[in-house]
């Protein structure tokens, strides 16, 4: 199995007595998932969505993917949080950070929609110049701000580029099966679409069209990954957190808050999963911040990061603990020899580079461990698309699990709403005149 778990780093932090107290708990919170008897229960969809998955949409997106494919040489993807976290960390697990620079047969792919910034709007227009494109928009709504705005722009570009049908041809969007206003748009001029069912949100949504359409444009193998998402949901389907990794890692990280750590750091070794931390991030801080709860989700890429952030998880204050991500692959380049040896590095000649990252990472662990940072650890021995679909999958279990054993409700994030309503006033949108007025009076106070 290229996955494994562990939790032998904290046992030093946590006991048996610790996870025995707590394992009724979890066991309760992992009954009210499987029974969707909690609160959010409406949003449980992605549960068993790699068991149960619409094997004619999987056609359907395979065949638009070939479309996509044989139509443009840029995909750009608009969305934002959950509409593109999940299927960018997919194609950089899989692909690598490199996968627009690389000779291939599939398409560039870029990402839009996921902030307001012109200059960088305008560096992928300018990337699309003289090129062929294709858009696939997703919203539920079709309304979100930044997406919105991005897709206005890249439509007119397309209608201009392609003419009205031409453009038709090459848009697919992926929104609510039955209202929305990008749903009517697509009925109205005939986007080929895909649905967001009502009952997956956005952060749990990489393995459902939202994610699988432009995952299977750069070529990645769809049903695979939903393959090893469907091995996670046995492998962790029953137990306690003695037996199923999963619920043991949802237990150790409640633990370790009640114990006084408030942040978690996600920590790779392998920039490839760079983006992959980005989405765990959005999973975990969407799930459990709230109600003055959860712990603060933040990430690192090592070795990098051990010559910036390093010396305060070393040494700072001692409010944190990592989980991390040891990928463990075999293969590449070998440390060649030097008959000046200026460099004093011969002592490593025809060792591989993965040998000198492996002692990296053991002598990380041992290093932060003896200074009181907990180590939960994830061994990775390739980064297949049966391996993401795993790894997604038992955050996603343990995300849910944790955060009804936090005493929240994981599915829900009612904090998000609060900076579109200040900006929509801001911006004059009918409807929010007296907030506009109330906000400004406020802005002036602070000049």
């Amino acid at each position: 199995m290229a996955f494994v778990f562990s939790d032998k780093y904290v046992h030093s932090f946590i006991s048996e007595a610790d996870l025995a107290a707590i394992n009724p708990e979890v066991v309760a919170a992992h009954k009210t998932l499987c029974d969707k008897s909690g609160k959010g229960n409406d949003f449980l969809g992605w549960v068993e969505l790699p068991k149960n998955y619409d094997r004619d949409e999987a056609a359907k997106i395979k065949k638009a993917a070939e479309k996509i494919c044989g139509m443009c040489d840029v995909l750009i993807v608009i969305g934002i949080g959950g509409s593109y976290l999940g299927a960018r960390a997919a194609i950089e697990f899989i692909h690598g950070n490199y996968y627009n620079n690389k000779k291939k047969n599939t398409p560039d792919i870029y990402f839009v929609g996921k902030d307001i910034s012109s200059a960088h709007l305008q560096d992928i227009l300018d990337i699309c110049k003289d090129k062929d494109i294709c858009v696939n928009v997703i919203s539920k709504s079709g309304t979100t701000t930044e997406p919105a705005i991005a897709f206005r722009v890249f439509r007119d570009l397309l209608i201009e580029k392609y003419g009205k049908e031409g453009a038709a041809e090459r848009i697919f969007a992926t929104t609510d099966k039955a209202r929305g206003a990008l749903r009517k748009q697509a009925d109205t001029y005939g986007y080929e679409s895909f649905v967001i069912a009502d009952d997956v949100g956005g952060r749990f949504s990489v393995l459902s069209p939202v994610g699988l359409l432009p995952i299977a444009v750069s070529g990645v193998d769809i049903e695979e990954m939903l393959a090893g998402a469907a091995k996670a949901y046995d492998d962790f389907a029953e137990g306690d957190v003695f037996t199923n990794g999963c619920l043991k890692y949802a237990a150790i990280r409640n633990l370790l808050l009640r114990a006084g750590k408030s942040v978690e750091i996600l920590t790779v070794n392998d920039p490839a999963l760079t983006l992959t931390c980005e989405w765990w991030k959005q999973l975990f801080g969407e799930s459990e911040g709230k109600d003055g709860k959860g712990l603060y989700p933040s990430s690192a890429v090592y070795s990098t990061d051990l010559h910036s952030i390093g010396q305060f998880i070393q040494e700072g204050t001692r409010v944190m603990f990592e989980t991390v991500i040891n990928v463990n692959i075999e293969e590449g380049i070998t440390i060649p020899t030097d008959a000046e040896d200026g460099d004093g590095l011969n002592f490593l000649a025809g060792k591989s580079l993965n040998f000198v990252n492996q002692k990296a990472h053991d002598g990380t662990v041992l290093a932060h461990t003896d200074g009181n940072v907990p180590n939960l650890s994830i061994e990775l021995t390739s980064r297949s698309a049966f391996d993401f679909g795993y790894l997604v999958y038992f955050f996603e279990k343990a995300c849910a699990v944790s955060g009804y054993t936090l005493g929240v409700n994981p599915f829900d994030q009612p904090g998000v709403e609060a900076y579109k309503k200040n900006m929509f006033a801001l911006l004059n949108k009918p409807g929010y005149t007296e907030l506009k007025e109330a906000l400004e009076a406020r802005l002036s106070t602070l000049e």
